[in-house]
């Protein structure tokens, strides 16, 4: 039978704060934007209790926990313990499936000659994680990959107003219980149940998995689609055949920034362009990687957004993608002004592909700009035209304004 483990690490980005600095230890602590666009990264339990939770405005967040601390987040740190974290993974199998920095899918079936009963292994991960980095983490275990990170949310601790209750920090969901746990649960625990869907689902009178589960597949196909209702329909009976998948290939590489005050200049959004623009050639380029379609994603101060793409040959130069992101950007009505600006590189070609010609040139000279700032640091070469302006960075201000 196979054993899947999902791994995720509590409030991770707050508690490598806590970690670091023990004296905001049974603290509300907030990681993320502080100015007035930012957002919530991640927050310690004790903020929970007030109602805080990620992706929240910072604003709101403040709203509710006034007295709560207030960080601003140190991607680098974060991304350093993470790969600490991975390494912990990797020592129990070679099957290991990335999610973000802080959880990941194992398939632990093969393992179990060296480290023993699957559930033996899931605690064992959960203690090793405590031991060596610090770190709080919750597990799953189950069948599925579905159900194991089902069961990894139920092993969390829960917070509310009357404080917080610890987690099992493991629970596992042996073969042939999945639907006693699965049924019971409230239907947008689903993935793919957001509040639209949910909101048509309500007119079925469904409430939970199990009410999901009691219609007929016809039923929520015409409903919802053929994709999305064949989807729900498996899933809230448990099926999900989706390996654990070591290797899985990047779909597309982005950057996008959210702004203090809207920008309405199209010379300002070019230049903001180009410094994304540089940012996603850079990643592309140490990933081995040049892309086929260039897209540029806009949103407004009331948080409508759209976006605009081409395909074409393949690219990985800063001057390449930004020539096509400023092209897609002009075909865009600014005067109402940008709140959000991304520059976004998929379709994506291994490196080798990428168009030579009149190309070739800069393809070397952005080689060896690499080459500069991987000694001499990010800032070491700049475009002319970003000057004193810096260049962005995955990290550099991920959570919006005030979160540098």
């Amino acid at each position: 039978m196979t054993a899947i483990v999902h791994v995720d690490l509590d409030a991770f980005f707050a508690s490598v704060e806590v970690l670091d600095d023990p004296s905001l230890a049974g603290k509300p602590v907030i990681v993320g934007g502080t100015g007035r666009r930012g957002v919530v990264a991640a927050c310690t339990y004790e903020a929970r209790c007030f109602g805080v939770h990620s992706a929240m405005p910072s604003m709101r967040a403040r709203a509710l926990c006034p007295h709560a601390v207030f960080l601003p987040g140190r991607y680098p740190r974060y991304s350093e313990m993470s790969a600490r974290f991975h390494d912990v993974l990797h020592r129990v199998t070679p099957i290991v499936e990335p999610l973000a920095l802080d959880e990941a899918f194992l398939d632990v079936t093969g393992a179990q000659r060296l480290f023993g009963e699957p559930r033996d292994i899931a605690a064992r991960i959960r203690a090793d994680v405590r031991a060596e980095l610090g770190l709080d983490a919750s597990v799953g275990l189950a069948a599925t990959k579905f159900i194991a990170k089902l069961a990894s949310e139920a092993a969390k601790p829960k917070a509310s107003r009357a404080g917080i209750t610890p987690g099992a920090g493991v629970v596992v969901i042996d073969p042939g219980s999945e639907l006693a746990f699965l049924h019971p649960l409230p239907v947008r625990a689903l993935w793919g149940v957001g509040p639209a869907t949910l909101a048509r689902l309500a007119r079925f009178g469904v409430e939970t998995v199990g009410d999901l589960a009691a219609l007929p597949a016809a039923t929520l196909v015409s409903a919802l689609g053929p994709s999305a209702g064949q989807h729900l329909h498996d899933l809230a009976w448990g099926r999900d055949p989706r390996p654990v998948e070591p290797e899985r290939a990047v779909k597309s590489v982005s950057h996008e920034e959210t702004y203090a005050e809207d920008l309405y200049e199209r010379a300002e959004l070019e230049r903001e362009a180009l410094r994304l623009a540089d940012g996603v050639a850079g990643r592309l380029r140490r990933s081995g990687l040049a892309a086929r379609t260039i897209g540029v994603k806009v949103r407004y101060h009331d948080f409508s957004t759209i976006s605009r793409s081409v395909t074409g040959p393949p690219v990985d130069t800063g001057s390449a993608i930004a020539h096509l992101a400023v092209e897609l950007l002009s075909t865009v009505e600014t005067s109402p002004g940008v709140r959000l600006l991304g520059v976004v590189a998929s379709n994506l070609v291994d490196g080798g592909a990428r168009q030579l010609s009149l190309d070739e040139g800069w393809g070397a000279a952005a080689e060896a700009v690499d080459r500069v700032r991987a000694r001499f640091g990010e800032s070491a070469v700049v475009p002319a035209a970003l000057v004193g302006r810096g260049i962005r960075r995955t990290g550099s201000a991920p959570w919006g304004p005030g979160s540098r």
